[in-house]
């Protein structure tokens, strides 16, 4: 071992270790003590291996030792010497294992941070048990944690692992047929091979490391001491920088008008967990920087944490401007409510309360950030890179020519990543020292500084007339938006929009109030507050229902949006309305489960079975505002179809779906393209990754893009649209009856971005602003679903066990049948947690051990119906898809347990102490 220099820590000393990786010898000189993972990673350039917690909690980092599963971030790099490690990168072998071949058949990877993980434990059940069981495969798989897609792709993959011996079934369309097909990704290979980058996966050799001192505190004022001092007192820390370093306008925010949030606080912090300095240094000094001893005095303010008391007489402003906290207040109104529910033969009424929900993604925040001249270039997991470019260079004073935003690969997103987080934190960090500078955020500091779930209190009444025809309805909600405004006004908008459900609601009132508090700011995630909104609705259907006498699907039947209809806000459905046809496809299962129940709970008296159904509907888009995608496409001259697709692939599936698109409008096949992904140097903007927008926005300008550039080069031959198209190397051919033409691409001059035929087309959807009773047409394009959520409750401890789980979701059109499943089987995994188990409470549940998501074990089995009625605005007819699949799921959930027990459970999650609650307080009452 050598010897410690003077001053140094023992965990900095050194010593060679020796192991093998992944069939060949490496000898390593590291602290013994340091995590294998890091060893892995920073020494070994072995970036397949994943970090999301560091605590053992996510099991991204699982590596084989000796051929067991072990997460790597648990086991010290001495104890790892003499053995065999085997990560991702050598599961290939040259050809991809037949497990990673059976990933990429069943869409098993979707943004692909936690794959690497699955894999390596999936190999060791396989090299023991070749056939598993799924019972087997969850047991084996059970340490891995997935947000993206419900798991159930990833037991099929690995259960149908031996059939994938000989290699991949690529399952690549022909020319011309491309939409509706399932190809494999065209991002896919990298994920299962662990060569794709996410944010903390390409750090500069150079780079400095940066940390972030982060208020301890709900509310506080704060002082630095010696900062000059502090660094002498530390080698190897090269700077600190606070607020007065910032050079533009310390405010970022993603609605421009609401923008409040400083990248750096300055004087005194609002939320626990907001950035007040930042520390750089080389990376071996900051890995083991302590920085309790950083020289900042706190002044504890009084806070507040609910939207009661932030609205009660007295309360501290948190921002000046904005009186009694209320940061905005959306509103919808039509006809006469009052006098519609004074007037119904039946009304119900409620209240019920949502929770914050933490979008726990398993990459948390990372990037890094150089100067490339007098451009500063950030290259950082993110889901709106047009929009972080804008706001770093408002934040550092940099023109935004001056910025270029490159996305890495994304390890989830649902929202959060929509915000700027650390991006202008290392812009500052480059700018200042000349130096590359890093950070990936710890799993503590992703969860208490980035966004949340807006938590909702909300208030409704719904009335039938004597037919069991909707008559009127109010509703009213509080939604806890935290300390920065985020995108709480896009909630507050949204919310009232979409409270009625798609239903036909003529007598209507809906306000959505986004109230300031000191607890975490709440953004997007996955609904923009109308899964909470939904959840109120729908459990009042149900109660209606019962009141009615009227089958509770029957009465969703009769009461919802058809083409013709009018919504709330006076917008007219000409056509493409789909609800109607998902009710009914679920028609079957309702009543099979509806039996199933009733001959269940005739011989249990100790758990008993429910069925539940909700509906949903959303508008794809922004809400009454501007839209615009672009896309660039192009033929090279070397016969490339480039496609220049700007909308960031976060684990959706954009990066084939928009190429699937394009190609079918041009009339060339998948396999010819080439992608250009996300870049603002040289990708178009496509806009934000967010309100289930990209399919339906990007999807159409990438259409029109494929049938200009088609157009183009059918009018270059002189030949009608009826003419094939089709590449043979560097040769376009063109046929047109019997003549046949051919072109040589190498031969033509081609523009700077390479291109011999080229074309550049914007789509923006047509919607109209709404007025001061929002009337209008918020949206051009809605999608619509319903499910069917069969559980057994224990009526003793109150635990709910969920049996299946059956979805029927118009797209419009399936572009690609293979990703809609999954994008709605890892909706409604998310779904279940916000239903059964996600809670994120301020200083308890900051981590991936007290914070629970659904593991492969709470995900039941899930039968996705795929309903078609085209929308004539969409590209091929299709809709959006993302954020609806999560909607119906808590609340058809929640009328199961209700179904169940009699007891509907009115604060969310309904945990198990909840429900037995409810449980006790209904056997009290009798």
């Amino acid at each position: 071992m050598s010897e410690a220099q003077p001053g140094m820590s023992m965990s900095m000393e050194r010593a060679d270790i020796a192991f093998k990786v992944n069939g060949a010898a490496v000898s390593v000189c590291v602290p013994p003590v340091r995590r294998l993972s890091s060893v892995l990673r920073d020494e070994l350039h072995l970036t397949g291996t994943k970090v999301g917690c560091d605590a053992g909690d996510c099991g991204a980092c699982t590596v084989l030792v000796d051929g067991e599963p072990v997460c790597a971030c648990l086991m010290s790099v001495a104890s790892a010497a003499g053995t065999v490690v085997t990560t991702v990168e050598g599961l290939a072998n040259g050809r991809l294992s037949a497990l990673q071949a059976s990933f990429l058949d069943h869409g098993a990877a979707q943004c692909g941070i936690c794959t690497p993980g699955l894999l390596v434990a999936a190999t060791a059940l396989l090299d023991s048990k070749p056939n598993p069981t799924e019972a087997e495969t969850q047991d084996a798989l059970g340490g891995v944690l997935c947000r993206c897609t419900g798991y159930r792709k990833i037991i099929a993959a690995v259960m149908d692992a031996s059939r994938h011996a000989d290699g991949v079934d690529r399952r690549m369309p022909q020319s011309g047929h491309a939409v509706g097909s399932s190809p494999i990704r065209l991002d896919g290979l990298p994920k299962v091979t662990g060569g794709e980058k996410f944010g903390g996966d390409s750090f500069p050799a150079d780079a400095l490391a940066v940390l972030v001192v982060r208020s301890p505190h709900y509310h506080a004022r704060f002082a630095f001491g010696d900062l000059d001092a502090w660094i002498k007192a530390h080698p190897g820390a090269v700077g600190v920088y606070t607020a007065a370093d910032i050079p533009g306008k310390n405010s970022f925010g993603v609605i421009a008008p609401f923008a409040d949030q400083p990248a750096l606080a300055e004087g005194f912090s609002r939320f626990r967990g907001e950035a007040v300095a930042l520390v750089a240094g080389e990376r071996e000094a900051m890995l083991d920087l302590d920085l309790s001893d950083f020289p900042v005095r706190w002044t504890e303010l009084p806070h507040v944490l609910q939207p009661c008391e932030a609205q009660a007489g007295g309360a501290q402003l948190i921002h000046e401007n904005r009186p009694a906290n209320l940061l905005t207040t959306g509103f919808v109104e039509r006809g006469d409510p009052e006098a519609a529910l004074a007037g119904a033969a039946f009304t119900v009424s409620g209240a019920i309360d949502t929770s914050y929900v933490e979008h726990a993604y398993i990459e948390p925040e990372a990037g890094y950030a150089y100067m490339d001249g007098e451009t500063l270039v950030v290259v950082a997991c993110t889901q709106a890179p047009y929009m972080d470019r804008d706001d770093v260079a408002k934040v550092l004073g940099l023109a935004v020519d001056k910025v270029r935003i490159v996305p890495t690969a994304t390890g989830g997103g649902f929202g959060s990543k929509l915000d700027v987080s650390l991006q202008p934190l290392i812009g500052l960090v480059a700018m200042k020292t000349g130096r590359p500078a890093a950070l990936a955020y710890t799993r503590n500091e992703s969860m208490i500084s980035t966004t949340k779930r807006h938590p909702a209190e909300m208030k409704a009444a719904i009335g039938a007339d004597a037919d069991g025809r909707i008559i009127g309805m109010v509703f009213a909600g509080d939604f806890n938006t935290g300390a920065y405004a985020s995108w709480g006004p896009t909630v507050a908008n949204r919310v009232p929009v979409h409270a009625s459900g798609p239903y036909a609601t003529p007598n209507y009132r809906a306000e959505g109030r986004a109230i300031h508090t000191n607890g975490p700011i709440s953004g997007a995630f996955r609904g923009f507050g109308v899964p909470q909104a939904t959840i109120m609705q729908e459990t009042l259907y149900d109660e209606l229902a019962e009141k009615l006498g009227l089958d509770r699907l029957d009465f969703r039947l009769k009461n919802c949006l058809r083409n013709g209809s009018e919504t709330v806000t006076g917008q007219r459905l000409e056509s493409g309305v789909g609800i109607a046809e998902c009710l009914e496809a679920l028609r079957p299962h309702w009543m099979r489960a509806l039996v199933d129940a009733e001959l269940f709970n005739a011989g249990s008296s100790t758990k008993k079975r429910g069925v539940g159904v909700a509906s949903c509907w959303y508008g794809c888009g922004n809400t009454s505002l501007p839209n615009p995608s672009t896309i660039k496409v192009g033929i090279s001259a070397s016969g490339d179809v480039v496609l220049h697709q700007g909308a960031v692939d976060i684990g959706q599936g954009s990066n084939t779906v928009i190429a699937q698109i394009c190609a079918d409008a041009l009339g060339l096949p998948l396999e010819r393209f080439t992608l250009k992904s996300a870049d603002t140097a040289i990708t178009p903007d496509a806009g934000k990754t967010s309100a289930s927008r990209q399919t339906f926005v990007t999807g159409k300008a990438a259409e029109k893009a494929g049938r200009a550039l088609r157009e183009t080069m059918l009018r270059f031959a002189n030949v009608s649209e009826k003419a094939a198209i089709a590449l043979d190397g560097t040769s376009l051919i063109i046929r047109e009856g019997e003549a046949t033409r051919h072109i040589d691409l190498s031969a033509m001059k081609a523009d700077a971005d390479g291109f011999v035929f080229r074309a550049e087309e914007s789509y923006d959807p047509p919607t109209l602003p709404l007025d001061a009773k929002g009337q209008g047409k918020p949206y051009a394009v809605y999608g619509y679903g319903a499910q069917i959520a069969e559980l057994e409750v224990d009526l003793k401890l109150g635990t709910a066990k969920l049996i299946k789980i059956t979805a029927a979701h118009d797209v419009g059109k399936a572009i690609n049948p293979l990703l809609a499943e999954g994008q709605i089987e890892g909706g409604i995994a998310q779904g279940i947690g916000m239903a059964l188990m996600e809670e994120y409470i301020p200083g308890r549940t900051e981590n991936l051990h007290d914070y629970l998501i659904p593991t492969i074990g709470d995900v039941p089995p899930i039968e996705t119906i795929l309903i078609e009625v085209p929308d004539p605005e969409g590209p091929f007819g299709a809709k959006g898809l993302g954020e609806h699949v999560l909607i119906p799921t808590a609340p058809a959930i929640l009328n199961a347990i209700r179904h169940a027990t009699g007891v509907l459970v009115t604060k969310i999650p309904a945990t198990p102490s909840r429900i037995r609650a409810a449980i006790r307080e209904k056997e009290a009452r009798r």
